[in-house]
């Protein structure tokens, strides 16, 4: 069974935990976050965006992304076929409010950072 069997299976009656599953992981928001700044990429300079990231992990995001309509994918048949990805108008219309997530999060960065020293400090004495 999938991640995702399992989800439906475990909160049949909450259906936009996949959705929100999907675009708040770890790289799902720096994929979408790589395409609002740049606009159009080709996988491999996306790749090259986000260098933490595996091939895998990238393949997997981006499809999970456009599956929920939220980026576009786009083949040119060349030789060899080019594939650029950006975002869709519902991917845009997030964007607003994953930046003021990452907003938030710039604003507190500082303040977590303490708070967290702060509890392995106390934990450790």
């Amino acid at each position: 069974m999938n991640k995702k069997e399992i989800q439906n299976a475990t909160f049949p009656d909450c259906p936009i935990r996949n959705v929100i599953s999907h675009i708040t992981d770890k790289w799902s928001l720096l994929v979408l976050y790589t395409l609002e700044q740049k606009e159009v990429l080709r996988f491999k300079d996306l790749w090259r965006q986000i260098p933490d990231i595996s091939q895998k992990m990238l393949t997997s995001t981006l499809r999970h992304l456009e599956d929920d309509g939220i980026i576009c994918r786009e083949v040119f048949m060349e030789a060899p076929p080019r594939v650029e990805y950006r975002l869709s108008e519902r991917g845009k219309s997030l964007m607003p409010h994953l930046d003021a997530l990452i907003s938030w999060g710039i604003e507190h960065q500082e303040n977590i950072l303490q708070d967290r020293n702060k509890r392995s400090t106390d934990t450790q004495q």
